[in-house]
């Protein structure tokens, strides 16, 4: 779904452990080149390729790729799209986890078998070889209020608690975030990531009450898609329901 001239939201049909899904990469349409937030499960980068394609951008040009953070439902394609010349930023605490240095803090070894278990080979030694700790995947190390200059300008804001590096991105020409997984959209509700399936909960928490100071209007939430009304309003509720 185009949002404006730099925003896409992408509708990604996903398996995740057998689980069928929809996730929400983002791509930021920069002059020639584009930006690919979040890569996907392992396997998705087919069916990314085909949505760039019925949106008009040639996944080919020139990209680069930012990770909001490490777990695999974002990260999972990232062999298929890294590449010579290709960019990939993540925030510094980030680093260890998407290049293989430190175990997924989320996934055993056995856990992330089983979700490349129905791969095809091929696909499955690159998910492998990627995050062996012998690869270099994170070129460009993001830092708290980093201004980047893609699509008239992004924010990063470093939002801690699903994940220690876990970021979310603000685009100041449309006042849109691009939330990751800091926030979800059930049904039209805004609500928390659940506490499994963060590494600290209560920072989670602190981190949604961060975003308050951002003149947002519109998020793009990876699980459940674009959320727009009294954005304020809503994480105002929200974080005081989860005081309650």
């Amino acid at each position: 779904m185009k949002i404006n001239e730099h925003l896409e939201v992408l509708e990604l049909k996903a398996s995740i452990g057998g689980k069928e899904s929809v996730l929400n990469p983002v791509v930021i349409r920069d002059g020639n080149s584009y930006i690919l937030v979040d890569t996907g499960t392992p396997g998705s980068h087919g069916p990314i390729t085909e949505l760039l394609t019925q949106a008009g951008i040639d996944p080919s040009e020139s990209h680069s790729i930012i990770l909001t953070h490490q777990d695999i439902d974002h990260i999972g394609s990232l062999p298929q799209f890294k590449g010579e010349g290709v960019d990939v930023y993540a925030y510094k605490v980030e680093q260890p986890y998407i290049d293989g240095l430190t175990p997924l803090a989320k996934y055993t070894e056995e856990r992330i078998e089983e979700l490349l278990a129905p791969l095809p080979q091929d696909l499955a030694a690159a998910f492998r070889d990627t995050f062996s700790g012998e690869v270099k995947n994170v070129t460009r190390l993001l830092e708290d209020g980093e201004r980047l200059p893609f699509g008239g300008g992004l924010t990063v804001i470093h939002t801690p608690g699903h994940t220690a590096g876990h970021i979310c991105l603000y685009h100041e020409p449309s006042k849109t975030l691009i939330a990751g997984d800091a926030l979800m959209n059930v049904a039209g509700k805004l609500q928390a990531p659940p506490p499994a399936y963060n590494t600290n909960t209560e920072e989670a928490i602190e981190s949604i009450r961060k975003l308050q100071a951002y003149p947002i209007e519109r998020l793009i939430c990876y699980h459940g898609g674009i959320f727009e009304g009294d954005v304020h309003e809503a994480i105002e509720e929200l974080t005081g329901s989860l005081q309650s």
